[in-house]
Formats: structure tokens, sequence, C-alpha cells
């Protein structure tokens, strides 16, 4: 599960991607300096690890991961192939969601490819180059389903339907994922595979004015997202590069006191980019590790385990479960068990975010 982002070029893309992933991914003022896709593992910030770190107090702690992908900046026509529009919208096309970077501060040594500054603009020139691509692909699958039109079946009919009421709603400007769907035809647009189908959050890219008292772009970037019912995030991306340069966390944590912020803003970020993958987390808690699981939000106990290994979902029995809070209250797995607080559930149990999980399996 990755997050792909993307905007036009110079908007503070790779200085955002350096900080979320501390691979160096080149920065530099001129468009399409970021060629090849950059691929960063993040570790996901979550106090609840800490919290356990005290009680069990593990060998080794590790956090869930989640994969960012910092792909080529976008121009006009990028669904013609111009600038490094296919290559962009192939990187793109292999993202289950979207971080789209907006310039919302003037610098004036730091050129914009489009003369000024617009976010709102800026959106919509990459909004038109995925809705473009898109079309051409709800084309394709029209001239594909009318094939299927002659056997009389209902559910080709209404595929076909479907796909032209689609490709209207892309033609008027519109995303796919604000298109009005009905159940019966969810997989049929999940199978198309559409650009602008995929959840999106909007960072709104600041200098420290910006950071400190806003402006009104962000104003206006947090109402489009809104009305998306899209989710938006404030940060600064090269003070977020100059905070990890500093080598101490006491000198980190001055430096965001005197900015006014308890964390780091790729903090907020990142789990932002979390919830936007329908993630959720799990732990493991023992004097080995302790350690944090990523699965989907929804998934069964059986299909939790089997992140751990393959083995533990063929051969799965039953979960012996902890809720988090109770662990923390009670202080220890013998004494969340002496108080009755600990639960063994079957292959039907449904995930929450939190569980602490022991499996037994059998193979």
């Amino acid at each position: 599960m990755k997050c792909g982002i993307v905007g036009l070029p110079n908007v503070g893309k790779s200085t955002l991607f350096n900080c979320l992933s501390n691979a160096k991914a080149q920065s530099a003022n001129y468009p399409f300096c970021t060629i090849e896709p950059n691929l960063g593992t993040v570790s996901v910030p979550d106090e609840r690890l800490f919290e356990l770190e005290k009680l069990v107090n593990p060998e080794r702690v590790l956090p869930a991961v989640v994969e960012i992908v910092d792909i080529a900046g976008l121009v006009k026509g990028a669904s013609k192939g111009e600038g490094l529009g296919n290559q962009f919208l192939a990187n793109i096309r292999e993202c289950e969601a979207i971080i789209h970077v907006l310039r919302c501060f003037d610098n004036g040594n730091i050129i914009h490819v489009e003369g000024s500054v617009d976010p709102l603009r800026d959106k919509e020139i990459i909004d038109i180059e995925l809705q473009l691509k898109d079309l051409e692909t709800v084309e394709k699958a029209i001239d594909k389903a009318k094939k299927f039109l002659k056997s009389g079946k209902k559910e080709d009919i209404a595929k076909h339907d479907m796909l032209l009421k689609l490709q209207k709603f892309l033609e008027e400007g519109k995303n796919a994922r604000e298109f009005p769907i009905l159940e019966s035809d969810a997989e049929a647009l999940d199978d198309i595979q559409l650009l602008t189908k995929k959840p999106v959050l909007y960072v709104c890219n600041v200098d420290e004015d910006g950071l400190k008292n806003g402006n009104p772009w962000i104003e206006k970037i947090q109402s489009m997202a809104a009305a998306e019912k899209a989710e938006s995030v404030v940060i600064a991306a090269q003070i977020e590069a100059d905070i990890n340069e500093l080598e101490s966390f006491e000198e980190r944590q001055m430096f965001l006191e005197e900015l006014g912020m308890t964390e780091p803003g790729i903090n907020r970020l990142i789990r932002k980019a979390y919830d936007l993958l329908k993630l959720q987390t799990y732990f493991t808690a023992g004097v080995k590790e302790v350690r944090a699981w990523t699965i989907g939000q929804g998934w069964t106990a059986p299909q939790a385990a089997g992140v751990i290994h393959t083995d533990f979902e063929k051969g799965f029995i039953r979960a012996e479960v902890i809720k988090y809070q109770d662990f923390i209250t009670y202080g220890s797995e013998s004494k969340v068990k002496e108080a009755g607080k600990l639960s063994v559930e079957g292959k039907e149990y449904m995930v929450k975010d939190g569980d602490i999980m022991h499996f037994r399996f059998n193979v």
C-alpha cells in the first residue's frame, strides 16, 4: 500500500519526501529534477509504542510503516505525454492514494513553472490531466462493454449505462472519487483503476509566516478540500527539513517550541496518509520486541496473523486479544488475565486498532 506525492514542479515535493523518509531525493530549483520515482519506507509515529515499551522493557521496538513515493512533477499536457507525463501517470497508477502538494507561499528565488503562485490553479492543472487520462480509460471500457450488450444480461447493460454516466461526469471536470456509485457498480468501477478515484490528501506547503499566521491560500485550499470531503494539512517543508538537520532530540524540541509546535508537521502528515490508505495498527508485545503491525481496516484475526507469517494465517487456531487501554491500566499481561480482560477470539474476529494480540496456530 503506497501513497504517491504529486504536484507541479518546484512545489516542494522532494523536500517533503526527504523529511518523510530520510532518503535524500535530489531537490533542486528546476523542473523535472525528480525523474525516477523515489520510494521511501516511512515509520508511523505512534505514542502507544512508547507506553508499551515502558511497561514491557523489550530488546527492541519496531513501528508500523507506510510506503511513500516521490513522483516526477507534472505539467500541462501530461495526459498526452508532455514533459514526463506518461511516466508520471504510470507511477501514480501504482499508488493506492495521493498526497497532493500545493505551493502556498511566495518566494522570488524559487521559480514557479506557471509563473505565479496560485494553488487552486495548480490543483486544477493536475486534476484536468488526470481526468483526461481517466476519460481515455473510460472510453476504452465503454467500447469493450458495448460488445457484451448483445447478451441482454442486466449486469452488462447496467455496466454500460454506468460507464456512460461516468464519462459525462468526467467531461464536466469532476473527479471519479466524487461520482455517485451504486454498490452493484462498485466492482466494475474498481476494475478500470481510475486515477481520480484514488483518495487524496492536500498538503499546503507554506513558509514560516504562513505556518505561524496562516494565509489566504491555505483558507482556499481548506475550503476546497472540505467541499470534496477530502483531508488537508499545513506543512512548512523547508522548516521540516531544518528540523531534520538538528542532531539531538532536545534541539528539535526547542526549535518546535519556538515555532509553537508540539511535534513535527510530518508526524501529522504520516498519520493522515496512514488513515487515507485505510490502514490500522495492532501490536505484539514481548521481551524480545514490541512491534506495531500494519493491516487494513476491517481485517479478520487470521488475515492479521498472516502479516507476521503466512503459516500463522494458514494454521490459525485462535487469537488472544488485550485492548491497549487495558494493558496500560493493569500494567502487564498477567495482571490483565487476572482481571479477566484477556479475550480469546476465533476466525471471524475483526481486529480493532490498538489491539495487542498473540496468535495460536498449527501447521
